[in-house]
């Protein structure tokens, strides 16, 4: 990949459109505008025929949003959102490293942008594919944006059987060594098959991580008490009237999800 690297610009606001265009000239030894587009849907069209090493991306457009047009790319380019997203959006995009420019788009915060831009493919070795770190970080963006697969029971074997064990029925999960159990409410444990990172991303909100080895139900907690460190101790209305004590580094996470 050779400077200047060929840009596409995806923005349902003509004027957005023309003001990145005009800001864009300032920095023609990075980028060559080779297009744009008004939506998704003939952003998809173009990447697609132009092959693009840099698109600018809105992300609230008609007929497709930019999430879902970066979804359908069969090859991802380097992505710059340019987006008047609310803050917690933008958090997103820091959290994974992704590149974006709040509008209205400012001179100066272009000028970091294409500077960043260069300093990737400067790195790069000539010829070669550039080894993009924002390109990875776009792709966890994206699965994090995905909604999430609803989810009722886990499955777990016992002997030659699977059984299916309700959400409702169970208490907690909770790391040990390698292997990760459940409890029901009953006072039984089963082995899944499952990482707790897993079931962090696939169980519903009813479940809360407070811990690195627990994930409790915060519907079966009965008692909350202060502990030492930041930490909390929970009680809960299992069978076993079981007792977890929260990691000190999910004390503000437990304070909020719990409404403390």
């Amino acid at each position: 990949m050779t400077l200047p690297l060929k840009t596409l610009l995806i923005d349902d606001e003509s004027l957005a459109i023309s003001r990145l265009r005009r800001l864009l000239e300032k920095h023609r030894d990075t980028f060559e505008v080779i297009g744009d587009a008004p939506n998704g849907a003939e952003g998809l069209t173009l990447i697609e025929a132009k092959q693009p090493d840099v698109i600018f991306l809105d992300i609230e457009m008609p007929l497709l949003n930019g999430f879902d047009m970066l979804s359908r790319l069969t090859a991802m380019p380097m992505v710059v959102f340019a987006t008047a997203f609310d803050q917690y959006a933008i958090r997103a995009f820091e959290e994974n490293s992704v590149d974006y420019l709040l509008k209205p788009i400012e001179a100066d915060r272009l000028a970091r942008t294409a500077q960043k831009i260069r300093s990737l493919v400067e790195r790069s070795d000539t010829g070669q594919p550039l080894n993009n770190p924002m390109t990875d970080n776009v792709m966890r963006l994206l699965a994090q944006m995905q909604p999430k697969k609803e989810i009722y029971s886990i499955s777990v074997k016992t002997g030659e059987k699977i059984r299916l064990i309700p959400l409702s029925d169970i208490a907690y999960f909770e790391a040990e060594d390698k292997y990760v159990f459940l409890a029901t409410m009953d006072g039984q444990k089963f082995l899944t098959t499952y990482t707790l990172t897993t079931l962090d991303e696939k169980l519903p909100e009813t479940f809360v991580r407070v811990s690195r080895s627990v994930i409790v139900n915060r519907h079966k907690i009965s008692e909350i008490h202060r502990h030492f460190d930041g930490k909390f101790l929970l009680a809960l209305t299992d069978k076993k009237a079981t007792k977890l004590t929260t990691g000190s580094t999910y004390g503000e996470t437990v304070r909020q999800l719990l409404e403390l």
